[in-house]
């Protein structure tokens, strides 16, 4: 398998071939072309110094050496191969070359190579070809080849000789110039200073007045060194001016003025290394002889009078390192004073201060720095007269008026420090510098520092306006980063603070000049934590601002100053890190106030809340801020009860007496406990506001809305049931009360109140007995049903609390009589089971009626009415204790009596001509009379009757019977006819109750409803709104349900429109028709259209057709209604005793 070749191989394969052949085309090649001179495209002597071997990048080092040695081979094998051939010389120094070149290769590598530098080769080729040579055109081309091969090779002397015999046996050679500079150099070398100089010489003397060859500088310099080395100093000084000449002599105008070597670009690394060691030399000399005087005579054109600043400065440098202060400072004087507007001059005045200064002379660098400083500054001659000088000058000017200035300011504090008192000159000198410094050069670097200095002398000096408009262009104005320009805006605040102080304290200060240095004082405040947010004084600044901007607020919500200080204090309250804690605590109340006098409670009160946390315990304050803390509270309530929140109005007023450490005597405790009540009061709250008003009424004895409780506490109570206590409540108000319509008010709703409770207890099953018990309806022969049993009495305490009331209410008030009545009445019923109380109190409230006059009304007579049928009520007892029993006509005749006695009293009754007590003496009639025919049918029978007897006997009962019944039924009839006139109450529904039972075919006609509804009047009606609400029609049967629980309740002329309205939806309803038909039969008196109802639900119903057959019949057979009256006396015929 073959091994591929790398491009490098394959070329060092074909060159090894090859090269004998190249070697001859070569040789051959160089006898055509262009004619040159032997040698000059050969290195040279000259060239062989600094030369540099160059490397392509596609030829490495390897590759070419390795050509490098291929060709040498080559050309030795072409030497071997052809002794006799013509090229054969040429070929010889060729070779010679190659191998010259070779060892300069390895000389250049240095050290590290692995080759050493051989120049022997080179040597032995060269002195072969002069030998072999001799007359060869070129021999003097290898001759300076051979001094170069000796001079590499270190055979100084051989090279010398070598040299010498060029520039003797070929005068003319091209290489002559080099070849005398290379003899100068060697002749230098070893210490031949004259013979070297000659050489030199040799080398200027050929260039002539020509252009100048690349010898000529280095020949003119190496000139000045032989002779200032052979002692002629003076004679050295012109070969070095001559080298400055050359170098610094044809450099542009921008470049002259340049003091830096390093500045002068057009000079190479080498030339500047020659200006600055032909100034060393110059120097040297210059010193040794007549110092900076020698200078003035060598300077003889106007291209030395452009550089010859440079001689002094290298003169001075001299003397500097040599310490020979005075004499360095005069040399840059002279200058100076020689040309006082050249660009250096102030540069070189600069020289003189850092000279003394360095040494230690400070009187001298200081008279040195004002003369500068005076000399250049932004106004003097100089700027005119060299603008670019100026501008190269005036750091060193600023430098220097900052370091007058600074040092002034030191020597005025330590004066200062000294004696306060004394008169301090430095101060205005300070500040004279500072001004000078800031006024020229207002932009310049140090320019915030020097002001910063000036600020600060400012204030020391008590002049604080003008130190804190300094100060604060050193925070503001002056651009660029200054590690004290917080410190600087912190001043200017200072400085503004002491200022305020003094015109405070000066007589006759100006108001608004203080407010105006307020102001601008907040202002600064808030520039500064602006621009400097880290800074720790950051939070202490804005709280002093925003404390100082709520001093100028005026109070009130409108108030921009407030809001803006509110602004302050918050953003000090989030700096970070934050304010210590008093700070905050400032913060705080700045806050707090101004919400407070805005009306922002809540904030108000959460500020006042900050403050009191960072408060100190003993501070004498506190009760302040627990005061202001409380009244924001209090003013939430106020604000919520105006905007009609009563809820929230309550819970703050209720807060204000959590509020910590708030007094307990203070008005803003008593008077939000009382708003709190009445808060809950207008909501209804009930069991809060009693529970708040107690508290109240504990907590806060003696106070002047104590008054105002009772009534509020009353409400509360009444509201909760609670109606002993609320009864105590109306008594206090009867017993406080100026008015006494207010005071009779009270006291009669206490004594209800009391009432109410009573008949409330818990231990009792149901209300104290009414004074007029219901009855029951009648049987179905008309017989009474007999009272139940009064209930038990309630607790006696609670009962006769209440007639206590109710006496003193009697006692207190006769009059109005109306009330006055009614109190007796009240105590009528109150009195239970003590009977002789009851009566007695009824007969009070007849005889009260009765003595009324013009004064009775309605209510009186009805009271009157109702006593006088309760006062029958022993009667009605006697009558029932009579039995008709053997003997039968004793009995009879006494029961007789005692149903007079009772008719009597319920005429009596009847006479007060009110329905109620109308309706209930006509009931009690009717239900006596029922009751009497009753007895006579039950009545005991005689004995020993035979069955026909008895049946004879029962005949007759009933017949004597008989008249008392249907005067029974005629009076309930006279009673249910009052429906007609709207009288609906319990007495005539009890009679028609009683008629359905003696007449069932005319009475006994039940209301129908659709088994979906139940005949409760709420729900109907709520269902009825809520399908008209949506725009239905209501379902017939919804309102034939509601016809009927409107007639329940006695309205009979609503109960008429929703039995059409079911009508008008739907004719074919069925039960709207016997509902409508029953009402207007039983209830609106009207046959004529009840008949035509009937007729038609027959006919929808025709199941129903035979009933409503028989009440067609008794209705078309019905007499007349007759007109009610009072009820009669017992007119009835009294039965007879049957005889057997």
């Amino acid at each position: 398998m073959s091994r591929a070749r790398t491009p490098l191989q394959l070329h060092t394969r074909l060159h090894t071939r090859l090269a004998p052949l190249a070697a001859a085309a070569l040789l051959a090649a160089c006898g055509s072309g262009p004619k040159t001179l032997p040698g000059d495209d050969a290195p040279t002597l000259a060239s062989l110094r600094d030369r540099q071997v160059e490397i392509a990048p596609d030829e490495p080092g390897a590759l070419r050496a390795a050509a490098e040695a291929d060709s040498i081979a080559a050309y030795r094998e072409f030497l071997a191969a052809a002794p006799d051939a013509p090229q054969r010389p040429e070929a010889m120094r060729r070779l010679g070359d190659l191998e010259m070149d070779r060892a300069d290769r390895v000389a250049a590598e240095g050290q590290g190579a692995s080759e050493v530098p051989d120049y022997k080769a080179a040597i032995e080729r060269y002195e072969a070809f002069l030998k072999a040579y001799p007359n060869d055109p070129r021999v003097d081309r290898v001759l300076y080849q051979l001094a170069r091969a000796q001079e590499g090779g270190g055979q100084l002397e051989a090279a010398l000789a070598t040299l010498t015999r060029l520039v003797q046996q070929h005068p003319g050679t091209l290489h002559a110039e080099e070849a005398h500079f290379r003899r100068g150099e060697m002749l230098f070398a070893t210490r031949q200073w004259a013979a070297a100089e000659a050489a030199y010489r040799t080398v200027l003397a050929g260039a002539g007045s020509g252009p100048r060859s690349a010898f000529t500088e280095r020949a003119l310099y190496m000139q000045g060194w032989s002779l200032f080395k052979m002692g002629r100093t003076e004679d050295a000084l012109e070969p070095f001016f001559a080298v400055l000449d050359l170098k610094l002599g044809d450099l542009p105008p921008r470049l002259r003025d340049e003091a830096r070597l390093e500045d002068l670009t057009p000079l190479t690394r080498a030339d500047r290394e020659l200006v600055d060691d032909s100034f060393r030399v110059l120097s040297i000399s210059l010193a040794a002889l007549q110092g900076e005087a020698s200078i003035p005579a060598r300077v003889n054109s106007r291209s030395r009078e452009a550089w010859q600043f440079r001689v002094y400065l290298a003169l001075a440098e001299l003397y500097t390192r040599q310490e020979r202060v005075k004499d360095a400072a005069d040399t840059l004087a002279a200058f100076v004073r020689r040309q006082p507007l050249h660009a250096q001059a102030p540069l070189m005045q600069a020289q003189v201060i850092d000279i003394y200064a360095n040494a230690g002379f400070e009187q001298q660098a200081l008279a040195a720095k004002r003369e500068h400083a005076t000399r250049y500054d932004a106004n003097s001659e100089f700027r005119r007269a060299n603008p670019e000088g100026w501008a190269r000058a005036q750091p060193l000017v600023q430098q220097h008026m900052a370091e007058l200035a600074r040092h002034h300011h030191a020597l005025a504090q330590r004066a200062r420090a000294a004696n306060p008192a004394a008169p301090n000159p430095d101060v205005a000198e300070a500040v004279r510098w500072y001004d000078a410094l800031l006024t020229q050069f207002p932009e310049h670097a140090g320019a915030r520092p020097n002001r910063f200095l000036l600020a600060e002398l400012l204030f020391d000096e008590r002049r604080f306006a003008r130190s804190a408009d300094e100060f604060e262009r050193v925070a503001y104005t002056d651009g660029g980063p200054f590690e004290r320009a917080a410190d600087a805006g912190y001043s200017a605040l200072l400085a503004l603070a002491e200022q305020h102080k003094a015109q405070a304290a000066s007589a006759g200060a100006d108001a608004a000049a203080q407010q105006a240095l307020q102001r601008r004082s907040v202002a600064l405040a808030e520039r500064f934590a602006a621009r400097f947010p880290a800074d720790v004084r950051g939070g202490a600044v804005l709280v002093n601002a925003a404390e100082s901007l709520f001093a100028l607020a005026t109070p009130g919500a409108g108030s921009a100053d407030g809001e803006a200080a509110v602004a302050l204090a918050r953003q000090a309250l989030q700096r970070q890190p934050a304010p210590e804690r008093e700070l905050q605590r400032v913060a705080w109340t700045v806050i707090a106030h101004q919400a407070f006098e805005a009306g922002r409670l809540a904030e108000a009160e959460q500020a006042y809340a900050e403050v009191l946390e960072r408060a100190g315990s003993g501070d004498a304050r506190r009760a302040e801020w627990v005061e202001r803390r409380a009244a924001a509270v209090y003013r939430q309530g106020e604000a919520a009860r105006a905007a009609g929140d009563w809820r929230a109005a309550a819970g703050h007023f209720a807060r204000v007496g959590s509020v910590a450490g708030l007094a307990a005597a203070s008005t803003l405790r008593s008077g939000a406990a009382f708003d709190q009540a009445t808060a809950l009061v207008e909501l209804k709250d009930w069991a809060a506001a009693a529970s708040a008003l107690e508290a109240y009424r504990r907590d806060h004895p003696g106070h002047a809305l104590q008054k105002d409780v009772p009534p509020r506490l009353a409400l509360a109570y009444l509201e909760l049931g609670r109606h002993s206590l609320a009864a105590r409540e109306f008594e206090t108000i009867a017993s406080t009360a100026t008015d006494p319509a207010l005071s009779r008010s009270a006291l009669w709703q206490a004594a209800e109140l009391h009432e109410k409770a009573a008949r409330a207890a818990p231990a009792q099953a149901a209300a104290p007995v009414p004074v007029v018990a219901p009855r029951a309806a009648a049987t179905r022969r008309g017989a009474p049903a007999r009272r139940a049993p009064p209930p038990p009495a309630a607790p006696p305490s609670l009962q006769a609390v209440a007639v206590a009331a109710w006496e003193r209410y009697v006692q207190a008030h006769p009059q109005p009589l109306e009330p006055a009545v009614e109190a007796r009445w009240r105590l009528a019923e109150l009195q239970g089971t003590d009977a002789a109380r009851r009566t007695q109190w009824l007969r009070a409230v007849q005889q009260a009626d009765a003595a009324g006059g013009d004064a009775r009304t309605p209510r009186t007579r009805r009271w009157g009415g109702l006593a006088t049928l309760a006062l029958a009520e022993p009667q009605e007892a006697a009558y029932q204790r009579v039995k008709l029993v053997e003997p039968l006509q004793r009995q009879l005749k006494a029961k007789k009596a005692a149903m007079d006695e009772l008719l009597k009293a319920y005429a009596a009754a009847s006479e007060a001509g009110v329905a109620e007590v109308t309706t209930a003496a006509t009931y009690r009639t009717a239900a006596l009379y029922a009751d009497f025919g009753q007895a006579l049918i039950k009545s005991e029978r005689p004995k020993k009757l035979s069955k026909l007897e008895r049946e004879q006997y029962d005949v007759l009962l009933e017949e004597q019977a008989f008249p008392f019944e249907e005067k029974a039924i005629e009076l309930h009839e006279a009673n249910a006819s009052r429906t007609a006139a709207g009288v609906w109450d319990e007495w005539v529904r009890n009679s028609l109750q009683a008629l359905a039972g003696f007449k069932p075919v005319r009475y006994a006609k039940p209301e129908r409803v659709d088994a979906a509804y139940t005949v409760a009047l709420e729900p109907l009606q709520a269902a009825l709104v809520e399908a008209r609400a949506r725009g239905a029609q209501p379902a017939p049967g919804l309102l034939n349900a509601l016809g009927v629980a409107l007639r329940r309740e006695g309205r009979f002329e609503d109960a008429r429109m929703a039995y059409e309205e079911a009508l008008a939806l739907d004719t074919q309803a069925a039960l709207p028709h016997l509902n409508l038909a029953i009402l207007h039969d039983l209830f609106l008196g009207d046959t004529a259209k009840a008949q035509p109802l009937y007729q038609r639900y027959a006919e929808l119903v025709p199941g129903e057709a035979a009933q409503v057959g028989r009440w067609l019949a008794e209705l078309k057979a019905r007499k007349p209604a007759a007109a009610a009256t009072a009820p009669p006396a017992a007119t009835a015929a009294a039965p007879t005793e049957t005889k057997r």
